[in-house]
């Protein structure tokens, strides 16, 4: 199994961050339903205001190779483009377990 935990650090002020965040954290969460090879999917909008980072996720697939099957399905593509516009930093890590 390979986890797959991506952080994001958006522009604007810290409500219209908080806002595209909340969207992208559901749109997200609804994936598990849509894309097979998604077993899992955690995502949450960071509430300590003294960091930085907006929104984490954290994915669960079964091979290495799936994390590009998701990231290239059509419905995970959808969601990414709720941050796209406002996307300062993205940081990834992807590791077998």
């Amino acid at each position: 199994m390979v986890k797959h935990i991506v952080m994001f650090k958006l522009r604007g002020s810290k409500e219209e961050r908080h806002t595209v965040a909340s969207r992208f954290r559901d749109a997200l969460m609804e994936l598990p339903e849509k894309i097979d090879v998604l077993q899992s999917m955690e995502a949450a909008v960071n509430e300590n205001p003294a960091e930085d980072w907006d929104v984490v996720l954290t994915a669960v697939v079964p091979t290495m190779a799936d994390v590009a099957v998701y990231a290239r399905h059509p419905a995970h593509v959808e969601a990414a483009s709720i941050v796209a516009p406002v996307k300062e930093a993205r940081g990834c890590v992807d590791y077998e377990f």
